[in-house]
């Protein structure tokens, strides 16, 4: 289906692709048949306990049920993993990349069923839902033309008549991807993209807030690789902690900080070093100063706050605005989510649907009323909606520091703090454990050139009213988390992730 799709897009652009993703969303709300089974060495398993997904905007609607994985069922996945390592470490990176784009081609059919079933199990809006699908296919066609940019990663080195020398990158083995439930099509996509086009076989765990949306994914990819190659497991956290603690070579995690580190510590029962790619959450500052353009910073925040409900680890959580424009901002912020509706995505004019589950909607009630003692609530409260229904939530009046400025609530959440010039602007963006993503609005060149050069942040976009913090695209901009918010420096979708699924080998070979 020819779509595209980003998460600037303000609309599916025609009739026919909105029906047919509400005719796909509808399908999906009908439910399984039967839980999802484990897919393990190119075979369905099933186990003897399910856990199931209700629709978060409708919660009598049981849309999803998968087979949780057992101990015995993780090793037996990693060890199909293993199996395959040699073979398809062996594989040219050609042939690798023809399979891989015959997979692209199966998503592409199915781009609208994929949406549909993210939908219903997340209850992204069709924007959302629909731009995460088609992110997958932009993903596969950077990565594969990455490694065919390098030539598989391999060069000569200085030889001599008796001997040849080379340097090449060689994949780790087999990678656990553990998927979040946010995007789990397109970061679980990602991070086995990353592995699968390096060489490494793969081992996926679902989050069980979304098992059908990535089972939807990885079954195409397995019915196009080598059995073994791709394996995925369903479960919560445990099923988490169990392929962690297993022989794998490396582990690809994006979720939050809490569970990201505690991966980084889990040792490998070999007890060799291993890679731990992980992508973890952020408390996103958008810096807004006196010089600055306030119609489109305005606009900015608002698309980043908001998007998904604030459930992307790179939404806007802050503005830190001069005070000279504060007030002014904050009245043109507050304008525009007047206009934003809450409710379920077949309404084409939804614009944001309820927060995923009570763990979340439980945080932002504790949050609102913690404003409401210390703050100001401009806007925003829980809708009187079954299911975590909020109204954009905006807080202002805070004192320095608050927590509610500190601490990532996953949430359509955003607070703002006034400050006096850029150097206070830039301190308190920076006073806080993460790093992901970060935007300043500004007219002043040599204000902007400050934000980059001090900033600490991986993402940063300057006067960018298509999304303050949000809205990064495979080959257009790179996602890599500093401080807390990434273990390796580096970030997928752009030209330094692959290199990180390998470690490197030189070879001095004398003649025969």
């Amino acid at each position: 289906m020819a779509v595209s799709i980003n998460y600037a897009s303000t609309s599916l652009g025609t009739e026919i692709l909105e029906a047919s993703f509400e005719a796909a969303l509808n399908q999906a709300r009908k439910g399984l048949d039967a839980p999802l089974p484990l897919l393990i060495a190119g075979k369905e398993v099933t186990s003897s306990e399910t856990i199931a997904r209700f629709d978060p905007c409708h919660l009598d609607l049981k849309v999803s049920s998968a087979y949780v994985a057992t101990a015995p069922q993780v090793d037996q996945a990693v060890a199909a993993a293993h199996a395959m390592r040699k073979s398809w470490r062996n594989t040219s990176y050609q042939d690798r990349n023809v399979m891989i784009r015959k997979v692209g081609d199966s998503i592409s059919e199915n781009l609208m069923q994929i949406s549909g079933i993210l939908s219903a199990e997340t209850g992204k809006t069709r924007l959302e839902a629909v731009g995460e699908t088609q992110e997958v296919l932009d993903m596969i066609e950077q990565y594969c033309g990455q490694i065919e940019i390098h030539k598989g990663y391999g060069a000569p080195l200085k030889s001599t008549a008796v001997e040849s020398n080379s340097d090449l990158l060689i994949p780790f083995g087999t990678f656990a991807v553990i998927v979040p439930f946010n995007f789990p099509v397109a970061l679980a996509a990602g991070m086995m993209l990353g592995a699968l086009v390096t060489g490494n076989t793969v081992v996926v765990k679902s989050s069980d807030k979304t098992p059908q949306s990535t089972h939807a994914l990885v079954k195409l990819f397995a019915d196009h690789l080598p059995a073994g190659v791709v394996n995925l497991l369903h479960g919560g956290a445990e099923v988490g902690k169990l392929l962690a603690a297993t022989d794998v070579d490396g582990i690809a995690f994006t979720g939050s900080s809490k569970v990201g580190w505690e991966l980084v510590k889990t040792a490998s029962p070999t007890g060799l070093p291993r890679p731990v790619l992980a992508e973890m959450g952020g408390q996103n500052p958008a810096i807004v100063l006196a010089s600055a353009n306030l119609d489109d910073a305005a606009t900015g925040i608002v698309k980043s706050a908001y998007g998904l409900s604030g459930q992307k680890c790179s939404a806007c959580r802050r503005v830190i605005a001069d005070a000279s424009v504060a007030d002014e901002l904050i009245a043109k912020i507050a304008e525009k989510i007047s206009k934003l509706v809450v409710g379920d995505p077949i309404d084409v004019t939804s614009n944001l649907g309820p927060v995923i589950d009570d763990e979340i909607g439980k945080r932002i009630d504790t949050a609102l009323a913690l404003a409401k003692k210390d703050g100001r609530i401009v806007a925003g409260e829980r809708l009187n909606i079954p299911g975590n229904f909020f109204s954009p939530i905006l807080i202002s009046d805070l004192p320095k520091g608050h927590e509610l400025t500190r601490e990532e609530l996953f949430a359509p959440f955003l607070t703002v703090v006034k400050v006096n010039g850029i150097d206070e602007a830039i301190l308190e963006a920076n006073s806080v454990k993460y790093g992901l993503s970060a935007g300043v609005f500004s007219g002043k060149q040599e204000e902007v050139d400050q934000f980059l050069d001090e900033i600490e942040a991986g993402v940063l976009y300057a006067n960018r009213a298509a999304g303050a913090t949000t809205g990064a695209w495979p080959g257009v901009q790179s996602f890599c988390g500093w401080k807390m918010s990434g273990s390796s420096g580096k970030g997928g979708l752009a030209n330094w992730y692959l290199p990180g699924f390998m470690r490197e080998q030189s070879r001095t070979i004398v003649g025969i």
